[in-house]
């Protein structure tokens, strides 16, 4: 067996194992595609509320804290 038969034996062999992985975890139908697209959209989704998430604690917790150090300068100056 010379180098061009043994690349086509490899080559067949990992496009039968990629069909057979896709069809193991349920995306060998013709809706695969929109599958697939459809959960990189909830990806990005999720990423963008994670961030969101991180950003809107951030703040609450520094309004907090300037609250706090507001309401800590008024009661000082009241005495």
């Amino acid at each position: 067996m010379d180098d061009a038969e043994l690349q086509l034996v490899i080559t067949a062999a990992a496009q039968a194992g990629a069909k057979q992985a896709l069809k193991d975890i349920g995306l060998s139908d013709q809706d695969a595609y929109d599958d697939v697209k459809e959960l990189r959209g909830l990806l990005d989704s999720w990423r963008a509320t994670k961030a969101t998430v991180g950003q809107t604690i951030a703040r609450t917790i520094t309004t907090a804290l300037l609250t706090a150090l507001a309401v800590g300068i008024y009661m000082g100056w009241g005495e």
